[in-house]
């Protein structure tokens, strides 16, 4: 039912909600997961994967964190390190690559422009024809 996972990492706290909440699932399911972050400063923003900065980096040292821990547990996994918008990146992965599910974390409304124009994973939800596990985290 669910052979490729893809979950979207924003390389906050919020993350592990939705790692831990994919895993037992993706267990039962023995499904692939597919690690997506979708670098979004303006180095990434301007130069796209020619993009070199510290924050790009660390952006893809945690994918590979997070890569190593879930092999480490026998699941087969990807990572995609993508450059410029969130909502448009993760559409143009699902729509080039495919997948059964998108797991994202959400944070809630933050920002007033959340309020407007929706927050990156209600954005996604409503521009893919693929089902959409979304998962708020705690507030802290």
């Amino acid at each position: 039912m669910y052979d490729k996972i893809l979950i979207t990492l924003d390389t906050t706290p919020t993350d592990r909600v939705i790692v831990d909440h994919v895993r037992p699932l993706a267990k039962i399911m023995n499904s692939r997961i597919v690690l997506l972050h979708v670098a979004d400063g303006w180095a990434a923003r301007i130069h796209g994967p020619d993009a070199v900065s510290p924050e790009i980096d660390e952006d893809q040292a945690y994918l590979n964190k997070i890569r190593d821990e879930l092999s480490a547990e026998g699941f087969s996994i990807e990572t995609e390190l993508a450059f410029g918008d969130p909502v448009t990146e993760i559409v143009r992965w699902v729509t080039d690559h495919g997948c059964d599910l998108i797991a994202m974390s959400t944070h809630g409304h933050r920002l007033p422009g959340d309020l407007l124009l929706g927050t990156t994973a209600s954005r996604v939800q409503h521009r893919v024809n693929v089902p959409v596990l979304l998962l708020k985290a705690p507030s802290s």
